[in-house]
């Protein structure tokens, strides 16, 4: 009986040590967002192009869904920090600031998530494709990709489509400085893809114009 006590007083001691590691202290988790700024709205926005419009939650591939924040050490082969997580869901944070960036531009009349309630007239349905850290030797860069649709749910027509990717060198390696070069990386990208819808809604608007006003 003493013997098994001495055994067990050994294996708990042993799984202590190993939580510990050799700074002798627990490594917990640590957690990270976001920091996508608020886009400014425009004093003179012209008049908008179409009516309400939704936006879904943007979907993504399984291994940006997980949590732990990824990054290629090949560019054939994922991995993931063991200890830096994200504190909310990449895709939310997408979403929310694409309907920022929407609303800000005046496109539509009025810009709302998508909740399955409402007749809005058109739908906006999008991915996060890429947000990692892509090492290749010692050069260390972000990769971000999100990608875009518009769907008139009167006709079932795409309106639009486009794909948005931003890489980005990192000068040091750091994990604020991973996060905020991604947190760039995806405003960036955000933007360029309304700004792309914006030019092709403008464009098709235009031509409707001349076309009635040639009849």
């Amino acid at each position: 009986m003493q013997h098994t006590k001495v055994i067990f007083a050994f294996g708990v001691t042993a799984v202590l040590l190993g939580l510990t590691g050799c700074g002798g202290k627990i490594r917990y988790p640590s957690y990270y967002t976001l920091n996508l700024p608020v886009p400014p709205s425009a004093d003179d926005r012209p008049a908008p192009v179409l009516g309400p419009v939704a936006v879904r939650e943007f979907s993504a591939p399984r291994f940006l869904r997980e949590g732990p924040i990824v990054y290629r050490p090949a560019p054939e082969q994922l991995d993931f920090y063991n200890y830096d997580r994200w504190a909310e869901d990449p895709r939310r944070a997408v979403t929310e600031a694409l309907v920022r960036e929407v609303r800000a531009r005046g496109i539509f009349e009025s810009v709302d998530a998508f909740d399955g309630r409402g007749t809005p007239e058109c739908l906006i349905t999008g991915s996060l494709d890429h947000l990692e850290e892509v090492d290749r030797g010692s050069n260390v860069s972000i990769e971000v990709s999100v990608s875009a649709r518009l769907v008139d749910l009167r006709t079932g027509e795409v309106l639009w489509r486009g794909t948005s990717t931003k890489t980005t060198t990192l000068d040091k390696r750091s994990m604020p400085g991973i996060v905020s070069e991604m947190s760039r990386g995806v405003a960036s990208a955000v933007g360029s893809l309304v700004s792309s819808m914006q030019d092709r809604l403008s464009a098709a608007s235009l031509s409707l114009t001349r076309s009635n006003s040639q009849q």
